[in-house]
């Protein structure tokens, strides 16, 4: 069996592979100062909660964008499984070509799923993975990675919003019936869910302009079904999209 995991900056997604499917995936918070054995305690005890253990697993990949985790994951793994995990980085094979001006910054989970999306719907394709960043990622139909945008996830914002300020107040990130809020929290909805889809579906529309050909949207991340439901601009949504282009990116590397 293969365990996969995508170590975010708030959530770490983690699943395992068997048998050309997926046995089980779990999403848990990403803790910087956890050490190895922090860990591996929690990695265990969700194996056993799926009949699973340590034993039934055979090899490992990493992508993680939290650079002080990278080791920490690595260490874990060797310590479990008696030899290393692949760790997706610049030079690894992926089976995508990267096209831009420093193919060495593209993030791991980028890479993963570019690669994803390469192997799984083809070309050309824009990748929105709506999470705790919302990155837009631009694919051509030979499987190349173009380029993209980042942007801070909706949750982000609304945290830095009340964060910044002294009297607003959290608020539940709903669709608002209108755009006109009569008080502050339908205001601060309004500003908030409104602004974030119009920033979606701008920097869709100016990627599509851009991009090779008639690119298909596909979104993965916490916020995909949520805004695919919410707006007529994503084609596909797979939340586990990242967690497919690591085991892609696995297989290459064996």
């Amino acid at each position: 069996m293969l365990l996969v995991l995508d170590v975010g900056n708030t959530k770490t997604a983690i699943g395992v592979y068997h048998d050309g499917g997926w046995k089980t995936d779990w999403r848990v918070t990403t803790h910087l100062d956890h050490l190895a054995d922090e860990y591996y305690v929690l990695l265990k005890s969700l194996l056993e909660d799926k009949g699973l253990s340590w034993k039934d697993i055979s090899g490992a990949v990493i992508a993680s964008v939290v650079p002080p985790l990278t080791a920490t994951f690595q260490e874990l793994m060797e310590r479990a499984l008696g030899h290393p995990p692949v760790i997706v980085a610049h030079g690894i094979e992926t089976g995508i070509g990267i096209k831009i001006d420093n193919p060495e910054e593209v993030g791991a989970d980028r890479i993963a799923n570019t690669a994803a999306v390469h192997k799984l719907y083809g070309g050309p394709a824009i990748v929105a993975d709506l999470g705790t960043a919302t990155t837009f990622d631009v694919v051509s139909k030979e499987g190349d990675y173009l380029g993209g945008a980042i942007a801070p996830g909706l949750g982000i914002t609304a945290d830095a919003l009340v964060r910044r300020t002294s009297k607003l107040p959290r608020v539940e990130l709903t669709l608002p019936d209108k755009a006109i809020g009569t008080n502050t929290v339908s205001a601060m909805r309004s500003g908030l869910v409104l602004g974030y889809l119009g920033l979606v579906k701008e920097l869709v529309a100016r990627l599509k302009s851009e991009a090779p050909g008639d690119p298909k949207v596909i979104a993965t991340g916490g916020m995909a079904e949520i805004v695919a439901e919410w707006t007529q601009v994503i084609d596909i949504v797979n939340p586990r999209l990242t967690l497919e282009g690591l085991r892609i990116i696995y297989e290459l590397n064996q």
